[in-house]
């Protein structure tokens, strides 16, 4: 197998984590300009591709009672077939059918025995588009890392002439011996390389007066944890979703970022806010004895990526994380655009998102039996100080295309997991951010109010003040 290439702690934990109604790949539907290609010549693609993604032809390895950390190793029996699929949209070939058709899809669990991909060509698209869907097991990259694969795989000029097939074979697989060597192996040197992690994460807090400076955020963070959250949004989850999208000109956040201060990312927060305050006002809670009453929050795990510029292209996790309070029970936009960029400057001011890398590096320390049993447990577990997960991914800003097929949209998709019934999740390409909301299909059966709720948000922080 050459040099066995074991998971990190966090590729690791997203692996383990799965379970039963909670599959963790992250996606996209990305819709092109016609006419549709083959089944066949959208394989080629991919197939002439695979050489610059080694990790699409290979597989998950574990080791009884997870003794050692999973390790990727060469699929034996990898077909391009198997993870780039076909599949036609009901007529008329509408937005509606499409999502429909989508969230189907997303909401089917990957085949662990296989690497862990697939893509959908979709077509019969209105007015001759059509869409490719993609899905990748998060134990396998972040949302950075996959709009570098998608880069790569599809490609900046339109008239790029094809990839030639390249022959491949596995490499030999390991023999038990060897397993259990590098196993060993691993497990002594593993700690020493994640203190050696540790340190590099702490460096840039420095000196003694940046500890204490992160040791005020800290606590501020832990005020902020002690905020009464929307409860009501939690709760069990099954195995089928719901899935919509909307979109936003870069223009209008821009604008709006403009008059009233803060970064882009601040604003699609307090426009998320917006929403999640429509829906709960929706449902009745802003009533008298209702649940939004004065300083309910709706709290946001909101990712933060830690990928250096070496790092691009990298399969793999590298993302940190913060937790943030969407002000709902403020009516005032401007105030909760105000509160939430509060919020983001101070763990900015603070690294608290080192936080989140410290924990994970702490967890690796932990057995890989542990760390499963721990994930699982974690994932399992009911999570009522936290309400959603919002991610923001910078996409490219230049044209990406496909066999000289311009791509035209990309909507994206995370998972949600547990009692955490709903996620959101921001991707920019060219000059739109496009909102792709996912959501529990029997506990959400009112998610158009929340996909109704951002173009609201929008147009009540574009007033004037």
């Amino acid at each position: 197998m050459g040099a066995m290439e074991r998971m990190n702690t966090l590729d690791a934990e997203f692996y383990f984590a799965e379970h039963e109604h909670v599959p963790l790949h992250i996606g996209s539907v990305v819709v092109f300009e016609g006419p549709a290609p083959s089944h066949a010549e959208l394989i080629k693609v991919f197939e002439a591709k695979l050489p610059l993604v080694p990790r699409y032809r290979q597989v998950v390895r574990t080791t009884p009672f997870n003794l050692f950390r999973p390790f990727w190793a060469d699929d034996d029996n990898f077909e391009v077939s198997y993870h780039v699929r076909h599949i036609g949209v009901p007529s008329p070939g509408g937005a509606e059918q499409l999502r429909e058709l989508a969230e189907r899809l997303f909401a089917q669990p990957l085949d662990r025995t296989r690497p862990l991909w697939e893509e959908w060509l979709i077509d019969g698209l209105e007015d001759g588009r059509w869409a490719v869907l993609s899905k990748i097991h998060h134990c396998m990259v972040d949302g950075v890392g996959g709009t570098d694969v998608m880069t790569l795989i599809f490609g900046t000029e339109p008239d790029a002439k094809p990839l030639a097939v390249v022959p491949w074979r596995p490499a030999p697989a390991a023999n038990g011996v060897s397993l259990m060597i590098g196993g060993l192996a691993d497990l002594v040197t593993w700690p020493v390389r994640q203190l050696a992690e540790a340190r590099k994460v702490l460096q840039p807090l420095g000196s003694l007066d940046g500890l204490l400076n992160f040791g005020r955020g800290l606590s501020r963070s832990v005020q902020w944890l002690s905020e009464p959250s929307a409860s009501s949004l939690n709760g069990p989850i099954g195995p089928h979703r719901r899935w919509a999208w909307t979109t936003a000109p870069l223009s209008q956040v821009k604008q709006i970022r403009a008059a009233r201060g803060g970064t882009l990312n601040d604003v699609l927060l307090a426009v998320v806010a917006s929403a999640f305050r429509d829906l709960l006002r929706h449902r009745g809670l802003l009533q008298n004895g209702g649940e939004l009453t004065a300083d309910l929050v709706v709290r946001s795990l909101v990712p933060v990526s830690v990928r250096s510029e070496d790092e691009r292209g990298v399969v793999t996790n590298r993302v940190s994380a913060v937790l943030v309070n969407l002000p709902v029970s403020e009516p005032d936009p401007g105030q909760r655009l105000a509160l939430i960029r509060e919020q983001m400057d101070s763990l900015k001011r603070t690294s608290q998102a080192i936080s989140a890398e410290v924990l994970t590096g702490m967890l690796g320390f932990t057995g890989p039996l542990w760390l499963a049993l721990g994930s699982r447990a974690a994932f399992g577990a009911p999570q009522p100080l936290l309400q959603t997960v919002v991610t923001n991914v910078p996409g490219p800003r230049v044209p990406l295309y496909i066999l000289g097929r311009r791509m035209e949209a990309d909507y994206p998709y995370v998972p949600i997991g547990n009692s955490v019934r709903l996620s959101v999740a921001i991707f920019s390409y060219l000059d739109t951010f496009s909102f792709g909301l996912t959501a529990d299909h029997d506990a959400v059966p009112d998610l158009a109010v929340l996909v109704d709720g951002i173009g609201r948000g929008l147009t009540e922080l574009g007033k004037d003040e």
